[in-house]
């Protein structure tokens, strides 16, 4: 819906161009939000008080212009001009389901764009790490990173996505040492346990199942 109110608003910017209102070589960045009461509409902008300088008029009198050279479309129920200058839009209740359609027509191709220009991305996602128990937050990582891959190559990215086995190394030699002097601890060995060892609960299980 924004896409289609930025759209008749740069129309109007374009009429009030050709009409000398403003200038012809604007190209001011147009800000649509949803309005936080309904009373004021569905979106606003503030389009007015951003280009009120370049006009050179009052904010509310460039508001009034700018809603006046908007064209005609099948999606606004009504404009009305707020406050300082804002224009709030008023969207049809028929306009909110002309989507559904575009979605059965479109199907999995609906919502693809190509925002990432087939740059590639190396997505690196889960890496539970192996010298430790798996908990909930892996599971996140695998949902979050998986939706993240899948959302990047709908916006046209080249996506690779990759979960690194990080099961070798000092970390793991360390996890090693760690149960295997657990294990001489449960037949009575006594030592002086090194500072960087793993200490979890989880190492004495280990060693107890051994």
């Amino acid at each position: 819906m924004k896409h289609e109110l930025t759209a008749l608003l740069n129309q109007a910017i374009v009429a009030l161009q050709r009409a000398e209102v403003l200038a012809s070589d604007i190209a001011p960045s147009i800000q649509i939000e949803r309005t936080r009461d309904k009373q004021h509409g569905d979106y606003a902008t503030n389009l007015a008080m951003v280009l009120t300088k370049s006009a050179k008029m009052p904010p509310r009198d460039l508001a009034q212009q700018i809603i006046d050279a908007l064209p005609a479309s099948d999606i606004v129920e009504k404009t009305e001009l707020a406050g300082p200058g804002f224009i709030n839009f008023f969207i049809k209740d028929t306009a909110q389901h002309q989507v559904i359609d575009t979605i059965l027509q479109q199907k999995k191709d609906y919502g693809r764009c190509n925002l990432g220009q087939d740059k590639k991305i190396n997505l690196e996602f889960i890496s539970a790490n192996p010298t430790g128990p798996l908990h909930v937050g892996h599971g996140r990582g695998a949902a979050y990173g998986a939706s993240l891959a899948s959302l990047m190559r709908v916006a046209g990215y080249q996506v690779h996505s990759e979960y690194y086995v990080n099961d070798a190394g000092r970390q793991m030699n360390i996890l090693a040492v760690s149960v295997w002097l657990r294990y001489l601890g449960l037949f009575g060995a006594e030592f002086d346990f090194p500072a960087n060892g793993y200490k979890g609960d989880y190492v004495f299980d280990i060693a107890a199942q051994m």
